[in-house]
C-alpha cells in the first residue's frame, strides 16, 4: 500500500523568528493550540566579527563583536521558506509574522534604514557594522554616562539597578559619537536590530517598547534629557531628537503589513500582519506561560537573561531594568543577565582540553561537552577542589561591569579537564543565585525558575542550578521558545487573540516540573556558594582591582599594536 501523503495543518498559522547570536530560527505555529508544525536554522555566514573586518581584513581591538546585517536577511530568504516546507504549509494560511533579536544590538543607518556599512566609504570602519549585544568596547562611555546620572541624581538611574551597561544604546552611541564622528554625522538613525528587521519586513520603521525600555533608557515617556546629553558630550545633546527618537509600538501590537519585497523574501503572503520587533528574552516568557509574578524564565544560551514580572515597582540593585508592561501589559517586567554562560562552556572545551580528550569523545561519537559533563557528573560536590568566577565576558548583573574577568581557583597538578569544566558550570549558576537573592533581597518575590534555551539539555547543568538555588526548575517545552514567543505576539497583531497573556494560555509551551532541589546537595552547595560570593565582592566590589588593571594594561598593549 502507497503511503499516504501527509495532512496539511490546519490553519489558521503564524510564522516566528528568532534572530540569535550565531544563527537565526523560523518556526511555524498553529493559531489555535501553539503546535510548532515545522522549523528551519540558517547560520549567519560572517558569524560574530571580533577579530578582523570581513570586508578589509582590519584588525578590530579588544571587546569589539560585530555583525554584518546582510546575514539576518538571509534567515528570512532561507529559514522561513525551509519552516513552511517542512510543515507542509500553505502559506495561504499564515496569518502574520513576529520576530525577536538579541539585545542591545545596534547599527547605524541611513534615513531609508541602509546600513552605513554597506556604503563602500564606510566598508572599512568598524563603527559603520552592527554592534552585537555582547560588544563591550564602551564601557567607558558607559562608566561616565553613570557617574554623570549619579551626580545629578537623574530619576531613571535607579530603574536600572544605578548602572548603566556598556552593552546599551546610549554607551555605544557616545563611543561612535566619540571614536568615529564621521559615521556619527553620517548616520539618521540609531536602530536596534529589532525595529530594523521589522522596518525590512514593512517598509515602516517602528520602535518596539520593549528595547526602548531596557537598553534605551526611556522611562515614564522619557529619554535622558538634552541638558543631560551635552554635559556628558559637547556636541551629543541632540542624539535622542536626530537619531534615536521614533514613534514606539507596543508588544503585540501590528507594525505594519509584510511588503511585496519581503513577500518574495519569506515566501508567505503579502499585506500579512507584522508584530512589533521584541527582545528574544522577553519574548520568550509568553512563550514559556510564564507570565504571572515570581516566575523566573532564564533564556540559557551563550549568554543567560534572567525575565521575570512583577506586580511592584522596586529598585533591584545591579538589574538590567524594569519597565512597566515590559513583558506583558499591567506588570512590571524586570531583566537581569550574565554576558557569558555557554560562550564560557564553549571556550573551554575548545581551548582547554586536551587532545586525548577529544580523540575519546570523537571514538565514543559524543561532543567534547556530552565527554566532560558525563564525566564531571561521577563528582561529588566539592570533589574537584576549585571555585571559579563567570566573568569570562564580564559581569551583566549584578555588578554590571564588563571590564571583570574570569578566575579559576584550587587547581593542582592533579586537577583535569572535567574538575574545570564543572567548576564552570558551577559557577554560572551561583551567579544566577546572586541574580535571585538581590531581586528577592528589593522586594521581588522569585517562586520558579523556567528554562529556555540549548543549554537545558544538559541534566548536569540543570540538577546543578536546581540544587544550588533550592528551587524547583521546569523547562520550557518547545526547542525554539523565543520564535514560539514571537509567533505568539504575531498572532496578537494579526487579530486572533485580544491581547498576548490570552494568546500564551493557548500557545505556550508546557512547562512540568523536571528537578527539584535535592537537599543535601542543597546544604553542600550553600557553604561552595559563600566561598563564591566572598570571592565575588573581593574581586568585583573593590577588594582588589586586579581585574581592572589587567584589562587596561590588555587595551594598551593592543592600542600600540593599531
Amino acid at each position: 500500500m502507497a503511503d499516504e501523503a501527509p495532512v496539511p495543518p490546519a490553519g489558521p498559522l503564524v510564522v516566528g523568528v528568532d534572530f540569535g547570536t550565531l544563527s537565526g530560527r523560523a518556526v511555524v505555529v498553529r493559531v489555535a493550540d501553539g503546535a510548532e508544525l515545522g522549523s528551519a536554522v540558517t547560520e549567519y555566514r560572517h558569524g560574530v566579527i571580533d577579530e578582523v573586518l570581513p570586508s578589509t581584513g582590519r584588525e578590530l581591538p579588544p571587546e569589539w563583536a560585530l555583525q554584518v546585517p546582510a546575514d539576518y536577511l538571509d534567515v528570512l530568504r532561507i529559514a522561513v521558506p525551509a519552516a513552511l516546507a517542512a510543515a507542509g504549509a500553505d502559506p495561504a494560511d499564515v496569518i502574520g509574522i513576529g520576530t525577536d533579536f538579541t539585545a542591545c544590538t545596534v547599527v547605524p543607518a541611513t534615513v531609508d534604514g541602509t546600513p552605513l556599512c554597506e556604503l563602500a566609504e564606510f566598508a572599512d570602519n568598524p563603527h559603520a557594522y552592527v554592534k552585537l549585544w555582547r560588544h563591550h568596547a564602551a564601557q567607558p562611555q558607559a562608566d561616565r554616562i553613570t557617574a554623570l546620572a549619579r551626580a545629578r541624581g537623574e530619576k531613571w538611574l535607579p530603574r536600572y539597578g544605578g548602572l548603566i551597561s556598556s552593552e546599551w544604546e546610549f554607551a555605544k552611541a557616545l563611543q561612535v559619537f566619540e571614536e568615529a564622528p564621521e559615521v556619527y554625522a553620517a548616520m539618521a538613525c540609531w536602530v536596534e536590530l529589532a525595529d530594523w528587521i521589522v522596518w525590512r519586513l514593512t517598509g515602516s520603521y517602528v520602535r518596539n517598547a520593549c528595547t526602548a525600555g531596557y537598553k534605551g533608557i526611556l522611562q515614564d515617556g522619557e529619554y535622558p534629557s538634552r541638558d543631560f546629553l551635552g554635559e556628558l558630550a559637547p556636541g551629543f545633546e541632540g542624539f535622542v531628537a536626530e537619531k534615536l527618537e521614533q514613534p514606539l509600538g507596543r508588544l503585540g501590537d501590528r507594525a505594519g503589513g509584510l511588503t511585496a519585497e519581503a513577500a518574495e523574501w519569506t515566501g508567505l503572503p503579502a499585506g500579512i500582519a507584522v508584530a512589533v520587533g521584541n527582545v528574544d528574552a522577553h519574548v520568550t516568557a509568553p512563550a514559556a506561560r510564564a507570565v504571572e509574578p515570581g516566575q523566573l524564565v532564564a533564556i540559557m544560551g551563550t549568554s543567560t537573561c534572567h525575565v521575570l514580572n512583577g506586580a511592584e515597582l522596586r529598585e533591584v540593585p545591579g538589574m538590567c531594568g524594569v519597565v512597566d508592561g515590559g513583558i506583558v501589559a499591567g506588570l512590571w517586567g524586570y531583566e537581569a543577565g550574565q554576558s557569558g554562560v555557554g560562550d564560557i562552556f564553549g571556550w573551554f572545551a575548545e581551548h582547554g582540553v586536551p587532545k586525548s580528550y577529544v580523540e575519546e569523545a570523537r571514538a565514543a561519537g559524543e561532543s567534547v561537552h556530552e565527554l566532560l559533563t558525563r564525566r564531571a557528573a561521577r563528582q561529588e560536590i566539592g570533589e574537584h577542589g576549585l571555585l571559579a568566577l563567570d566573568w569570562h565576558s564580564g559581569n551583566r548583573s549584578v555588578l554590571v561591569d564588563h571590564e571583570l574577568s574570569g578566575m579559576v581557583l584550587g587547581q593542582t597538578l592533579a586537577t583535569r579537564a572535567e574538575d574545570v569544566y564543572r567548576a564552570l558550570l558551577e559557577a554560572t549558576a551561583f551567579g544566577t543565585r546572586k541574580i535571585v537573592e538581590t531581586f528577592i533581597a528589593a522586594g521581588v518575590p522569585v517562586t520558579e525558575l523556567i528554562v529556555a534555551g540549548g543549554l537545558k539539555r544538559n541534566p548536569l547543568l540543570m540538577r546543578i542550578y536546581a540544587d544550588v538555588l533550592n528551587l524547583p526548575l521546569s523547562l520550557v517545552g518547545s526547542e525554539q521558545a523565543p520564535a514560539l514567543g514571537s509567533a505568539i505576539h504575531a498572532a496578537v497583531a494579526a487579530g486572533a487573540y485580544p491581547e498576548v497573556r490570552s494568546a500564551a494560555a493557548a500557545m505556550g509551551s508546557a512547562r512540568p516540573v523536571a528537578y527539584r532541589p535535592d537537599p543535601a546537595n542543597v546544604a553542600a552547595y550553600n557553604e561552595l556558594y559563600a566561598e563564591y560570593t566572598a570571592l565575588h565582592d573581593y574581586f568585583g566590589r573593590g577588594g582588589n582591582d586586579v581585574l581592572h588593571r589587567l584589562a587596561a594594561r590588555r587595551r594598551a598593549v593592543a592600542k600600540g599594536r593599531s
